[in-house]
């Protein structure tokens, strides 16, 4: 059921709280493999605080071995405060999974809740049902960063292959067979 070469890693960041979610299998058989919150304590100094999340997430990507980062893109915030701290905690996950190879895709929150609800304006409570029901978890996972972190595994699940079928369409075929293979792929993409 599990896929061979690993789950996929969801990554919610934040500073005070990053949610982390793994997924495995895909469609139906889609299950929830690992999901919570790395915490630090507001009150220690910024740069303890991101020396311990980079400790954490490091020690998470070794445990876990995803064979895919899904991290969210920081794309706008009403508080620059926030969008700072997002954007730190961000960057310590990428370098996380480069450091042991793993691809990373940012997801902007607008195309998690497309992926997952079916809609780009969803809410985090539609979000959060929608992970629910996706892998048969029997309450909604808490906290809700953790929640949005799954939801961001399982966009990749579902956005992974049509990314994939893109960039092949996207590497100019040279012969008439290559062409409309590309083309097919393009077709299917849609």
């Amino acid at each position: 059921m599990f896929d061979v070469a690993g789950p996929v890693l969801g990554i919610d960041p934040g500073v005070s709280r990053c949610g982390y979610g793994a997924v495995a299998g895909h469609g139906p058989d889609a299950v929830a493999v690992s999901y919570g919150v790395i915490r630090t304590d507001p009150a220690d100094p910024l740069p303890q605080r991101l020396a311990e999340l980079a400790e954490e997430l490091e020690a998470l990507v070794a445990e876990l071995s995803p064979r895919a980062v899904a991290v969210e893109r920081v794309l706008f915030q009403n508080n620059a405060r926030t969008a700072i701290s997002v954007g730190q905690a961000s960057g310590l996950a990428l370098v996380a999974a480069a450091r042991a190879g793993i691809p990373v895709t940012q997801y902007s929150p607008n195309e998690v809740k497309l992926a997952v609800a079916g809609h780009g304006g969803a809410d985090k409570e539609q979000v959060q049902a929608m992970v629910t029901r996706l892998l048969k978890l029997d309450a909604v996972p808490q906290p809700p960063d953790a929640a949005d972190a799954l939801a961001l595994a399982l966009c990749h699940q579902w956005a992974a292959p049509m990314h994939a079928r893109a960039e092949a369409a996207d590497t100019a075929p040279t012969g008439g067979y290559e062409r409309a293979v590309a083309a097919a792929l393009a077709r299917d993409s849609r």
